[in-house]
């Protein structure tokens, strides 16, 4: 016969709780995309989550997908193009939850658009998206982390955040800035029990791609699933609670990619601008891409 189960433990017939039971997650990006599948997953597993995201119609359909698997879900809807929104959002979260766990500064913006025709604010709010509003995220909660002495940030970046592309030097500039603060923010929290971990994605079949307010993409080659990104975010972060598991992670894996680059940058920026003028001529075989934009 056995005995009483142990505290946390579940009860004889009972399912087992998931490898995030109970974890309190703030997650950003989460009406569509990588976020909306990842939030999804981690209901899944345990997790309670506050949801952020700028359609509250699409975020909601999220919440409610997560509540049916039985999971506690509350939702914001935030334009984190505002840092201070992006820092306030983190204190309310942090309040609601009784701390956070693990937070996925999984938000970002696309911004495709030669420096020719960039304006300041182009810039500004491309910066504060994908690059202010998850620092100042990261900062609000580092302190009630550091008192645990546990927690995780995982920062989601891009391939454009390792090897520019043409066309999107807001876009890229946004994202370098975003792996060199996680690579520092590593570094810095080294000696503590504060995760930090790296998420490079690839091209993703996510909204980005048609959003309003960018130019037409040159890349029109396969996709990866947000299923299969938002999976491999999951296993990172379940091997950063147990404090296990390395720093960077491109998903799908186009490190060799990076490293060339790395490696060979003039024969990388060449091949870019090369596929980028091929992929022009193709839509307009007038085109020049050294031409002042048209009126």
């Amino acid at each position: 016969m056995s005995g009483p189960s142990a505290p946390g433990s579940p009860g004889p017939g009972s399912p087992a709780p998931g490898p995030l039971q109970g974890a309190r997650v703030l997650l950003t990006g989460a009406s569509a995309g990588i976020g909306a599948e990842l939030a999804l997953r981690l209901a899944q597993l345990g997790a309670v989550q506050v949801l952020c995201g700028r359609d509250s119609g699409k975020l909601e359909a999220v919440a409610d997908r997560c509540r049916a698997a039985g999971a506690p879900v509350t939702t914001r809807v935030v334009d984190l193009s505002d840092p201070d929104a992006a820092e306030a959002l983190a204190r309310d979260a942090a309040e609601e939850l009784g701390g956070v766990d693990v937070v996925v500064n999984n938000a970002g913006a696309p911004m495709r658009r030669r420096v020719q025709r960039l304006t300041a604010e182009d810039l500004r709010r491309t910066m504060a998206t994908n690059f202010e509003s998850p620092a100042r995220i990261t900062l609000a909660l580092l302190d009630g982390m550091l008192r645990s002495d546990r927690g995780v940030v995982v920062n989601v970046s891009s391939f454009g955040g390792r090897a520019a592309i043409p066309a999107e030097a807001a876009y890229c500039a946004s994202k370098f800035a975003l792996c060199g603060w996680s690579e520092s923010l590593a570094m810095d929290l080294w000696h503590t029990g504060v995760e930090v971990r790296l998420i490079v994605p690839g091209a993703v079949d996510t909204d980005i791609w048609d959003r309003p307010g960018s130019d037409p993409a040159h890349y029109s080659g396969d996709l990866e699933a947000p299923g299969t990104v938002a999976d491999g975010i999951v296993a990172v972060i379940v091997d950063a609670l147990s404090r296990t598991g390395r720093f960077e992670h491109y998903l799908p894996d186009l490190q060799a990619v990076a490293e060339f680059k790395t490696a060979s940058i003039d024969d990388y920026l060449a091949g870019a601008v090369a596929f980028a003028d091929a992929q022009e001529a193709s839509t307009d075989p007038e085109s020049d891409p050294e031409a002042p934009p048209r009126s």
